[in-house]
């Protein structure tokens, strides 16, 4: 099993895992290899450094086959990981998931949905869907509480 560090033109960094070194040139020939924030599928590999576990024990440091120190690998605002221990992409995808397993699409129907659930005539949920940016701003004039986010279309997908 190859574990790559992965990258989309727009930066967005991310890990594949793939079968061999041939099973991800030719995922990646057909197009099939995908940023799981964009969608952008014009991937490039990066440098990454292989984890070998070489001891067991109470020491917290261990030497990778590139002689690198893993305590030099910390987290810290230079390594893009945050005190969370995830980079702001982990956090963004936790983020989405957590929206999606907890609101109910209502597609087009939104602003009629929050609407109809300001006036009381339905029953209180968080939703999601789409509205124009004129409609959400009606919306916020008439004291309903709704927030923009981007439209990604990856969010009609399974988040993995």
């Amino acid at each position: 099993m190859k574990v790559l560090n992965l990258q989309c033109a727009h930066q967005h960094g991310f890990e594949g895992w793939f079968a061999s070194e041939e099973d991800f040139t030719g995922q990646l020939e057909r197009g099939l290899v995908s940023c799981p924030l964009c969608g952008d599928t014009q991937i490039q590999k990066m440098l990454s450094a292989p984890r070998l576990n070489l001891r067991t024990g109470r020491n917290d440091t261990a030497t990778t086959d590139l002689g690198v120190s893993t305590a030099s690998l910390e987290s810290g605002p230079e390594s893009g990981v945050t005190a969370t221990g995830l980079p702001p992409q982990a956090r963004w995808l936790r983020a989405l998931r957590e929206l999606m397993a907890n609101t109910e699409d209502v597609g087009e129907r939104f602003a009629d949905e929050a609407r109809a659930m300001h006036s009381g005539e339905a029953d209180q949920r968080n939703i999601r869907g789409s509205t124009s940016p004129e409609v959400a701003q009606e919306l916020i004039e008439e004291g309903i509480d709704v927030m923009a986010l981007p439209y990604l279309p990856m969010l009609k997908e399974t988040l993995q």
